[in-house]
């Protein structure tokens, strides 16, 4: 099973909503089948919960990131990562720099959606997510550069609530659009069991 992990740079705004939003969508597409996916940050505090604007902009968009801990991006969390999924370019530059064996698999994200949707759509639910990532990586070096003028999800660290509330709209959006690339759409509801002609 593959493994998500969302950074940004103090794991306390951005990356658990985009934690909580990746799971969510991609649990909607494949259920007990769908990736791990974590949080960190570049410069972790580590131990310090989501910002207040954080949960409360999370949970006006039915989201609970209230017992998030931040953690400090490691080597081995990053080793260990199928696809890494930064909020910013300086995430994924830092990264890549201090790693660049995981650099074919580590996207702004952004960056990872304008990519997937410029590939081939999946049918239907697929948990092939590693051969996506493998399939926008080879795009990604073949030129497309999709729209670097808009590649970052902006920091509201310090900003007013609203700013938060933006920003938690903004990757909820991005995170759906996210798993539809990797994973598809979602599937039909199935009608019970002697319900189809009523």
């Amino acid at each position: 099973m593959a493994s998500i992990l969302v950074v940004c740079t103090g794991n306390v705004c951005r990356s658990p909503l985009g934690e909580g939003f990746v799971r969510r969508a991609l649990a909607d597409r494949l259920g007990v089948d769908a990736p791990e996916v974590s949080s960190a940050g570049t410069a972790g505090w580590e131990g310090s919960g989501a910002t207040p604007e954080s949960v409360q902009s999370g949970a006006e968009r039915g989201l609970d990131v209230g017992g998030h801990r931040a953690r400090r991006l490691t080597d081995v969390m990053i080793e260990g990562a199928d696809l890494l999924v930064t909020m910013a370019g300086e995430h994924r530059d830092e990264v890549a720099a201090a790693m660049p064996a995981v650099a074919a698999r580590t996207f702004t994200l952004k960056e990872l959606v304008r990519l997937l949707e410029a590939l081939e759509p999946l049918e239907g639910p697929s948990a092939a997510i590693t051969q996506r990532v493998r399939d926008a990586d080879t795009l990604r070096h073949a030129g497309s550069v999709g729209n670097p003028l808009d590649e970052d999800v902006v920091d509201p660290l310090g900003k007013p609530l609203d700013t938060y509330r933006a920003i938690a709209w903004e990757i909820e959006q991005w995170s759906e659009r996210l798993a539809e690339g990797l994973a598809g759409p979602v599937p039909a509801a199935v009608p019970p069991l002697g319900k189809e002609g009523s």
